[in-house]
């Protein structure tokens, strides 16, 4: 099922940044087709462990039938006590795929795609109570404004909260066909993919509170990696990427690295990748995912 649910991208990339040694432990926390998964199962030998994480459920018709492996059924930011319930403190190598999936995409019926006329959902979780619907009907328009400032990056945030608040007092937006009308007038001529890409990924954002998410992983990645252990995650749009890679540099979000007394940087990690690594010219030509795709990897250092 993994080839039509999702192509994983970088595939040979994100092995060689795991290292992986066979009797590792290793954490796949977006699981999705499987896809990098069962490239980690087969580096790995009879001792080795697997666990990874979705919180999708239709990620659950792609469990591997594997002895070694594991998939549990949360968000990645709850990855340390997950990990705890199964005994495990640390693991050798975490590896993380952002975003959307290529199924998510290709399912009509999700709402994360402008391609198709569906209910504007775009929730990872099915049990979440809030999707875009909602939050295009309930928000106030200074939140919208800097949801779309914010997460979407989009030059005329204020005028499209505007539009979009004047527009539901008339009639619920409930549907991209109903979204995409509202905000007509706004869309810049020739950029019509681009614009309404950016207001979908603001939406879907905002939805899967995903920027907040990854914070979490991110930190609690530390704890869970023992020394020497890999940290490669793959983002797809300048938010993620700037979180990542600001974390591997410094351990931290923003601001300078911390130091000690006697001026030494005090940071969890060391930077494997200077500059993010892109997809090859082969795999851009024949996975239309990796065209925006940027891995970086860095490795735990010992702070004892």
């Amino acid at each position: 099922m993994e080839s039509v649910y999702h192509v994983p991208v970088m595939l040979q990339e994100c092995m060689d940044a795991l290292a992986i040694k066979p009797s590792g432990i290793y954490v796949d926390v977006t699981f999705g087709g499987g896809g990098h998964s069962r490239e980690i199962l087969n580096r790995l030998g009879p001792e080795g462990k697997l666990f990874a994480f979705d919180q999708d459920p239709d990620a659950l018709a792609n469990v591997i039938d594997d002895p070694r492996f594991t998939l549990i059924h949360q968000n990645f930011r709850f990855l340390k006590n997950s990990l705890r319930l199964y005994g495990v403190r640390y693991v050798d190598g975490i590896l993380a795929d952002l975003g959307v999936s290529s199924h998510q995409f290709d399912a009509a019926d999700r709402g994360f795609s402008i391609r198709f006329d569906a209910d504007l959902d775009m929730r990872m979780d099915r049990v979440s109570d809030l999707d875009a619907k909602t939050v295009l009907a309930t928000y106030p328009e200074e939140e919208l404004h800097r949801i779309f400032g914010m997460y979407g990056e989009i030059m005329n945030a204020k005028s499209l909260a505007k539009t979009i608040v004047t527009a539901r007092l008339v009639q619920p937006i409930h549907t991209v066909a109903e979204l995409k009308e509202v905000i007509r007038r706004l869309v810049p001529k020739g950029k019509e993919h681009k614009y309404h890409a950016q207001v979908f990924q603001a939406l879907r954002i905002e939805v899967n509170r995903e920027l907040e998410a990854l914070q979490e992983f991110l930190l609690q990645s530390v704890g869970c990696l023992r020394a020497g252990g890999r940290l490669a995650v793959m983002s797809y749009h300048s938010l993620e990427d700037r979180l990542v890679k600001n974390f591997m540099a410094k351990g931290k979000f923003k601001g300078e690295v911390d130091k000690d007394f006697y001026g030494n940087e005090i940071k969890p990690f060391h930077v494997l990748s200077r500059k993010a690594i892109t997809a090859s010219p082969h795999e851009l030509a024949v996975n239309n995912r990796s065209r925006s795709a940027k891995l970086r990897i860095a490795e735990k250092l010992d702070l004892s």
